[in-house]
C-alpha cells in the first residue's frame, strides 16, 4: 500500500515523462493567456469583438479554473486604467506607483482596486450577470483554483504542485507585472499617445500580443494590436481562427491610412481622414522633427557654433508631445529656438496642427478653414519638412 502511494506521488495517474509535463504546463498557461487577451481584454473590457456564447463561456470557465478572476472586476479595473492613465487614480501605473512596485506587486494593486465597489460599479457595466456568474464564478472564486490544484496532483503526482504554481504565477508575473510595469516604462513607441505606454517587443507571442502595448493604448478599441508590417500579434491570429469557425465577430480594428492623389486644397473628406488618422499624422511629424534636429545639429557644427550639441541632444525628446517634456527640456527651448528658426517653426506648427482634433468646440467648417490655413502656411514656409507634411495631409483619403 505504501509503495503504491509513493509511486502515485512520484508519477501521478498519467505516469507522464518530464517533457510531457513541461508541454502540458506550456499549453495550459498559453490557453490562459489567450483567454485573458481575447476574452477579458479585447472582448469584455474594450468590446473590440463579440464572441459566440460557446467560446465566451469556455473562456469564463477556464479563467475560473486557472485564475479565479471575476470578469466584471477585471474589466472595471482595466477600463479605469485607460480612463485615468498615468494619473493619481490609475490603479497600476508605474508613473504613479513606481516600476519596482508594479513589477513585484502588480497582483496586489489589481486586487486592491477590484475590491473598490465604486470602481466596479462605474466601470464594470456590460459584463456577464447570468445565474452561473452570480452563483458560481463570482461567489466561489477559490473553488475553481482548488479543482485545478487537485487535478494537477492527480495527473502528475508531487510535480503537479510545481505545475500548479507555474499556472498561478503566469498571469500575475507576465500580465499584472510585465505588461502593466514594463509596458509603461521600457520599449519602443510607434505613436506618441498621451500616456507612457510602450511596445515591449514587436512580436506578441509570449503574452498573447499584449506586448504591443503602445499600439493598444493608441487604438484601445481595436481587436488587432499589431500595426506595423514587422509586428506579430498571436492574439489576433486566434481571433481570426475563431472568426473562421464563426465563434467570433470583429467589431473594430485600428484604421489604416489611405492615400490618394494630393488635392489642390483640403476639403471636408480630407479633414475627416486627417482626424481619423491623427496618430499617423503625428508619428510622421515626429520623424520629421528628429530628422530636422539631426540636420540642424550638423549645420551648426559646420558653423562651429556651440549650440550644435544642444540641438543634437534635442533629437531624443523634441519630437515628443509637449505634455511629456520635462522642466529641464522646457528650460532648453529658448536656446534651441534662438539657434534654429527651422526647429522653432516646426514645433509651433505641430501645436497648431494638433488643434484640428483637439478643438471640440469648433464646427467642421471652422476646423476645415484652420487646416486649409495650416497647409498654406506650411507650403509657404520654405521648410522642406513642412512642405512634405502639407503634401501628405492633402493626400489622406477618407
Amino acid at each position: 500500500m505504501l509503495d503504491s502511494v509513493l509511486v502515485f506521488l512520484d508519477r501521478g495517474l498519467l505516469d507522464a515523462a518530464w517533457w510531457q509535463v513541461v508541454t502540458y504546463t506550456l499549453v495550459v498557461t498559453h490557453v490562459t493567456i489567450v483567454a485573458v487577451t481575447v476574452y477579458l481584454h479585447r472582448c469584455q473590457a474594450h468590446r473590440a469583438l463579440e464572441l459566440h456564447p460557446l467560446a465566451s463561456h469556455f473562456f469564463r470557465f477556464w479563467l475560473w479554473l486557472t485564475t479565479g478572476m471575476v470578469t466584471r472586476e477585471w474589466a472595471a479595473v482595466h477600463r479605469k486604467h485607460h480612463a485615468k492613465c498615468e494619473t493619481g487614480d490609475d490603479p497600476h501605473s508605474p508613473v504613479r506607483w513606481g516600476l519596482r512596485k508594479v513589477l513585484l506587486e502588480g497582483t496586489e494593486l489589481y486586487r486592491a482596486e477590484a475590491a473598490n465597489a465604486e470602481t466596479v460599479q462605474k466601470y464594470g457595466h456590460g459584463s456577464p450577470d447570468d445565474w452561473i456568474e452570480r452563483k458560481l464564478y463570482s461567489r466561489h472564486t477559490m473553488l475553481g483554483i482548488s479543482i485545478t490544484l487537485v487535478a494537477s496532483v492527480l495527473m502528475f503526482g508531487a510535480i503537479g504542485l510545481t505545475v500548479f504554481a507555474v499556472q498561478m504565477l503566469w498571469i500575475p508575473v507576465l500580465a499584472a507585472g510585465v505588461i502593466n510595469g514594463l509596458g509603461h516604462a521600457r520599449g519602443y513607441r510607434n505613436f506618441d499617445c498621451p500616456d507612457a505606454s510602450t511596445n515591449i517587443l514587436p512580436w506578441g507571442i509570449l503574452i498573447g500580443g499584449e506586448e504591443l502595448h503602445n499600439n493598444h493604448h493608441t487604438y484601445a478599441s481595436s481587436a488587432k494590436l499589431s500595426v506595423k508590417w514587422y509586428e506579430f500579434d498571436i492574439g489576433w491570429m486566434y481571433i481570426r481562427l475563431l472568426s473562421l469557425l464563426r465563434l467570433a465577430t470583429v467589431r473594430r480594428v485600428a484604421p489604416k491610412p489611405k492615400f490618394a492623389a494630393a488635392k489642390p486644397a483640403v476639403d471636408l473628406d480630407t479633414l475627416q481622414a486627417v482626424i481619423a488618422h491623427r496618430y499617423d499624422v503625428m508619428a510622421q511629424y515626429a520623424r520629421s522633427l528628429r530628422r530636422a534636429c539631426a540636420e540642424e545639429a550638423r549645420r551648426l557644427s559646420r558653423l562651429e557654433r556651440p549650440e550644435g550639441r544642444l540641438v543634437a541632444s534635442a533629437r531624443r525628446w523634441l519630437h515628443l508631445d509637449t505634455a511629456r517634456w520635462t522642466e529641464q527640456h522646457r528650460a532648453r527651448l529658448a536656446e534651441i529656438f534662438a539657434a534654429s528658426d527651422h526647429l522653432k517653426k516646426l514645433v509651433e506648427m505641430r501645436r497648431e496642427l494638433a488643434a484640428v482634433w483637439e478643438r471640440s468646440n469648433l464646427s467642421r467648417e471652422q476646423l476645415l478653414a484652420h487646416l486649409q490655413q495650416w497647409c498654406q502656411r506650411a507650403e509657404a514656409s520654405g521648410i522642406r519638412a513642412l512642405q512634405d507634411l502639407a503634401l501628405r495631409v492633402r493626400s489622406y483619403a477618407a
